[in-house]
């Protein structure tokens, strides 16, 4: 079966979302090139557009780049492109949002957002908006995250007790130290009792 589409039907149902990076961000340092684009297969510019505005204004961080967003749309998209219902239910919740919704002022962005926030639409981009954006190398690296350590041997060596903002805890009431030996011994007034044998 073929569906036919001509080159102006084309183009009018495809997007792309485009931006630089700024040069002294730290996710300027991490991608290959400042300048990024997302090409769009079920949304236009300006819905992709409408989309990035509102993700942002769902989970804003004044600092992190549009590029992170711009993840967000993208997942939005291609499950757009494989579901009609979501590609309807995205179209009408971005015209329910209203053309100049992307380069309004963000209290009146919040302000259109809280007027449809029961609705589906509302509620599927702030998951997606939750659930992308946070799972993205470029928030890790905004946020200091440096990702799941099973697969480098853990948090025990990599990190965990990395605290230097806290107060040193005396080793009296630091508790098991992993990797120290243990030496064991029983009382007979009650259970086993332990402690761990000195450097």
């Amino acid at each position: 079966m073929t569906i036919p589409i001509n080159r102006r039907g084309f183009l009018h149902k495809t997007g792309i979302l485009t931006g630089v990076l700024a040069a002294g961000s730290p996710l300027a340092l991490l991608a290959p090139s400042r300048a990024w684009a997302v090409d769009l297969t079920s949304l236009t510019s300006a819905e992709g557009a409408t989309l990035l505005a509102a993700a942002r204004t769902i989970a804003p961080h004044d600092k992190l780049e549009d590029a992170a967003y711009a993840f967000v749309i993208r997942a939005l998209d291609t499950a757009a492109a494989k579901n009609e219902a979501l590609r309807k239910q995205l179209e009408d919740g971005v015209a329910a949002l209203g053309a100049d919704f992307a380069g309004a002022p963000e209290n009146w962005r919040v302000e259109a957002l809280r007027k449809i926030e029961t609705t589906p639409f509302f509620q599927n981009l702030r998951v997606q908006t939750l659930q992308v954006l946070y799972s993205t190398p470029l928030a890790y690296a905004y946020f200091g995250y440096e990702g799941e350590a099973f697969s480098k041997g853990g948090y025990l060596q990599r990190g965990f007790n990395d605290l230097r903002w806290l107060p040193e805890v005396p080793r009296a009431d630091s508790g098991p130290v992993p990797g120290r030996e243990l030496i064991s011994f029983t009382c007979s007034k009650g259970p086993a009792f332990g402690t761990y044998r000195a450097d």
